[in-house]
This record gives C-alpha cells, structure tokens and sequence, in this order.
C-alpha cells in the first residue's frame, strides 16, 4: 500500500505534522523535491532536496506564524517557485560535474517551471542503469550510449517509445553543456542516441485503418462509459491525451447544425505558452454521447472526469492496453498515439490541405511534412493526376441522334 502524501501547502495541515528533525518532503519533479522541517515553537523551514539526495539548500522560514513577505518568510507557493529556480543552477554554480542522473533530474525541473511535463524524463531515468546515471556527463562515450539506447529494445520498448525517452535525455544533456562550459563536445549523443528508424516517419509507429480503429473504440467500453468517449474523441479527433484530459464540459458545442469541440493546445514546443482554444469537428453520434454524458454538469467542470481525477498523466495507458488487445491488435505496437498518427494519415490521404491538418492537430506544418512526407507524397500525386495532360485521349463516343 503507497503511504499517504504529505500536505504541505497550508499553514493547518503543516500544524498537525510531528516536530521532527528529519524534515517532510514532497516530489517536484524527478530528483527535486521541496522540505520542510517542522519545529516544536518557532517557524518551520522551507528547503529544496536536490539532485537525487545529492544536496539541501535552505529556502527560507515558513509562514507559520508571520505572513509571507516573499523575501525570508515564504508560502508554499514561493517556496516551491523559489526550489525550482534553485534547482535549475545549483549544479551548474556549484563547480561540481554534473552526472546524467542530475542533468535529467534539472531538466525535469526546468519542463515543469514551463509549464510541460517531465514525464519522459522520469522514464528515462527509471530505463537507465546505475553507473551510466551517475556518469559526469562530459566523459560520455557514443558507445556506452548506443549501448543503452539498444538495451530498450531489449526490454520490449518499440522504437516510437525508444525515441520519446532518448530524446528526452539528448535535451536534458544539451541542457547540461548550455549550462557548463566545461562540457565542450556533444557528439557522444548526438551519434550515440541516434534514431532507431532513420528513414521517412521518423520514430512514428503504428497505423490503424478505419475498420481497426472502429474495432478499437468498439471494445473501449469495457473499461468503462467514459474512458470510451475519451478513446473515441482520440480516434475522431486525433488530439493528444493531454488535450483530451484538459476539455471541460464548456468545451464541448453539441447543439450545433456542425458539432464541435473547442480543443485546449498541448503547449508543446519551445517556451511557455498558454493554454489557446481551436474548433475541431466531431460527428453528431459523439457530440450526442458526450451531451448525455455532461447533463447537469458545470460549465467549469471537466468534460471527462474519471471519478473526480480526470485522464491528465499517463492513467489512459494500461486501460488502452488492454481494449487494444481485446480488438485483436498487439498493444506493443498501436498505442493511443497511434490514433492521432491514423487521424493525420487519413486526413492527408483524403486530400486535407495540409495547413488545416496542422491546425486542427495542434502542429505545425514543418513537422507534418517532416515526419509524414510519404503521405503528403501520396496526396500531392493524386492532385497532380487530375491535371495531368492526357495524351491517349479515348476515342469520342458517337452520338445517335433521337428521332422527334
């Protein structure tokens, strides 16, 4: 049974916790978590617990018994900002080489202070072996690093999860040498991490004809009502599970002659971006089940709720696993990203113009032709076959005129 987490972010919960010297922590992002030392008669004190245990630095006193002033009395919410900033040029500042582990665990950091996840971050780290995660950084061979990138293989990962993790770590370990002179050559991962599948598609696995994906969302209701409107809206759509997670009950423009969704973006891409609102088009049989499912609910509340928890994180994956393989398909392969890569394949192939696929997507138009030119090779093909000049023109048909 996991342990109960601990509440830190109130003054009454932080009251009732045992005065200890060992303080009580709670997770931030992989490797960084946020602590705090409860005293017996004075104020306790915020600290941030960094590189995997590695080093504690003190934050400020907590705002136990004075109001936060956001300089030395701090609130939770301060604090955490505070061990975030912190974290993200402790290992850099403090002259020690930095290991993977650490690189990792401060680029995690750095995802969730804008505003994205780290969740491939943490896959990662948990895939990795203990001496290539305590390795510094700057002595990485491309060997030991394609050794570790064939291991996932190994294990069972298929290439499209291989390249979201080794990605993952590329982008932490260039993170690393931005921050740290001393780490001067990267070609340890730009060749050692190097895609399992070069040619056209990239690392983008798995595609599902309209009969399979039917097949799909028709064996999602065993897992319950709503996580089969969650796989539809995936199918029909092809958005991302994030954006599936993030719709509310507002979202959602059933009593149109047109049915809609206003999808919430991913904040996928480089910075911090805010959460924008686009029309995608939904068929009027899942705008029906849907407005079913939302009678009485309140605008604000999420469309799918999942007992209150909703779909963010990663709870679809073993659910999907299992509906994949009760359609007769091999859940290694088609994943639920494996319904938007199907959605963009079959709009391309039916003559979408490309920019409106982008669009209704939530991508870009660079990374549609990127990673699905044989498809756009395909449209193209059929557009340049209707003006075509043909030369074998067949012969004229001969016309009988009718008798009044």
């Amino acid at each position: 049974m996991m342990p109960k987490p601990i509440k830190l972010d109130s003054k009454t919960a932080r009251a009732k916790l045992t005065p200890r010297k060992r303080p009580y922590t709670a997770r931030l992002a992989a490797g960084i978590r946020l602590a705090y030392r409860r005293n017996a008669k004075i104020a306790g004190t915020w600290s941030v617990l960094g590189g995997g245990g590695g080093w504690l630095k003190k934050l400020g006193v907590a705002d136990d018994l004075e109001p936060a002033d956001g300089h030395n009395i701090l609130d939770y919410w301060q604090a955490i900002e505070r061990a975030r900033e912190l974290a993200r040029t402790k290992d850099a500042d403090s002259g020690k080489p930095i290991t993977v582990a650490e690189a990792l665990a401060a680029y995690a950091v750095d995802l969730v202070a804008r505003g994205s996840r780290a969740y491939n971050a943490e896959r990662a780290l948990i895939h990795m072996s203990k001496p290539l995660a305590s390795k510094t950084v700057a002595l990485l061979t491309a060997r030991e690093l394609a050794r570790w990138r064939d291991s996932l293989l190994a294990k069972g990962l298929v290439p499209g999860s291989i390249g979201r993790i080794t990605g993952m770590l590329k982008a932490a370990l260039n993170l690393a040498a931005d921050r740290d002179r001393r780490i001067t050559d990267r070609n340890a991962w730009r060749l050692g991490l190097k895609s399992l599948n070069d040619g056209e598609g990239g690392t983008r696995t798995g595609y599902v004809n309209d009969d399979e994906a039917c097949r799909i969302i028709a064996a999602a209701p065993a897992e319950g009502s709503e996580f089969a409107l969650f796989v539809e809206i995936g199918a029909v759509t092809g958005a991302r599970p994030i954006q599936i997670a993030r719709l509310q009950v507002a979202d959602l423009q059933a009593d149109r002659s047109d049915p809609r969704l206003m999808m919430p973006s991913s904040r996928k891409g480089k910075g911090r971006k805010r959460i924008e609102r686009r029309p995608v088009p939904i068929s009027p049989g899942l705008a029906f089940r849907l407005k079913q499912a939302v009678r009485g609910r309140a605008a604000s509340e999420l469309l799918l709720q999942s007992d209150g928890k909703g779909w963010s994180g990663n709870r679809h994956y073993r659910p999907f696993r299992r509906t994949v393989e009760r359609s007769g398909l091999d859940p290694d392969v088609v994943t639920f990203y494996t319904l938007r890569h199907s959605s963009i394949q079959r709009a391309l192939l039916r003559s979408v113009p490309v920019r409106v696929v982008a669009t209704q997507h939530d991508t870009s138009v660079a990374m549609i032709e990127r990673t699905y030119s044989r498809f756009i090779a395909d449209h193209a093909d059929a557009i340049t076959r209707a003006a075509m000049l043909e030369v074998d023109q067949p012969a004229a048909a001969k016309i009988i005129p009718l008798k009044g």
